[in-house]
């Protein structure tokens, strides 16, 4: 059976241990997390949307929104990958240690990938980007032989394109 990536966002009341349900909810069926966001999304702070991404087959996947869905706290399961085009983005923070030459590439680099330095000192600088996880993995890797220390990323956050909204 052919496994599929999915970006799955899910709008829940904001109140402690829905997170731990949601987690519970892989762990306890052996469902592997590969990215996991969540923040308050209305403005009285009432609802959360946590998004994940998560791979499986077909029938995995049906079967952890179906669950998703059944968990009391939640209002909706949206599996953004298969109801049209969306937005994936992601944050990292990159840092990147040495002086002379490796240094001055890494600077090249980062203006190319539209990384911004955010800190920086004679021996090392931290760059932010955005970006997809694709692409935040090819700067990593360009980055490892100039380096790469140390690597933070926020995971995936991602939006329906067009006018369709994900809201209770």
């Amino acid at each position: 059976m052919e496994q599929r990536a999915a970006t799955i966002a899910v709008l829940v009341e904001n109140e402690a241990g829905v997170l731990a349900r949601v987690i519970g909810l892989f762990s306890g069926r052996g469902y592997n997390i590969e990215s996991l966001t969540v923040a308050p999304v209305d403005a009285d702070r009432r609802i959360s949307r946590i998004t994940v991404v998560t791979s499986g087959t077909e029938m995995v996947i049906e079967q952890i929104k179906a669950q998703l869905d059944r968990l009391v706290p939640v209002h909706k399961v949206s599996d953004l990958t298969m109801e049209g085009p969306h937005l994936t983005r992601e944050l990292a923070l990159i840092k990147v240690v040495g002086r002379g030459e490796p240094r001055m590439e890494a600077l090249r680099l980062a203006d190319a990938f539209r990384a911004r330095v955010v800190d920086a000192t004679p021996e090392s600088a931290v760059f932010e980007m955005t970006g997809s996880s694709d692409k935040i993995e090819a700067f990593c890797a360009l980055m490892r032989p100039l380096g790469l220390s140390e690597v933070s990323r926020t995971g995936a956050v991602a939006i329906a394109r067009g006018t369709g909204s994900l809201t209770v």
